[in-house]
Parts: structure tokens; C-alpha cells; sequence
């Protein structure tokens, strides 16, 4: 009896590659986080000022970098 080839399997470190982006990001967020925590008194705002804007600014960059990163065509 002639058996079906079978077909090939999905990349099984893909996971890890996703886990990898997902660390990236929160990991980056709380070093902008704790950046601007120290920074704010050291600069005399008053306000927590760069402890919105440094998180922002790394989340938006961790998007950009999460959308290239996915959109890439694996060879």
C-alpha cells in the first residue's frame, strides 16, 4: 500500500519568536518606566511627567518594531 507524504510541519520555535517580541515589549516599558521615575525629580518636574512620555514613546516603538518584525517573509 502506497502512504501519503506527509505534509511539512509549521515551524515549532515560532512560538518562541513571539514570546521573545512579547518580553521585548513589557520589558522595555518598565525600563522607560523606572528611567523616567528617577529622572522626573532629578530634572524638578513637578508633575510625572516623563514617567508617561518614556513609556509612550517605547510602547509606540515596540509596535512599529512588533508590525516589521511580523510582517517580514520568512525565506
Amino acid at each position: 500500500m502506497r502512504s501519503e507524504p506527509t505534509p511539512p510541519k509549521p515551524n515549532d520555535n515560532q512560538w518562541m519568536r513571539y514570546m521573545g517580541l512579547g518580553a521585548q515589549f513589557f520589558g522595555s516599558i518598565a525600563i522607560a518606566l523606572g528611567i523616567g521615575w528617577k529622572l522626573d525629580p532629578l530634572l524638578g518636574f513637578s508633575s510625572p511627567l516623563l514617567v508617561w512620555v518614556l513609556p509612550l514613546f517605547a510602547i509606540i516603538f515596540n509596535l512599529v518594531k512588533i508590525i516589521i518584525e511580523t510582517n517580514k517573509k520568512n525565506p
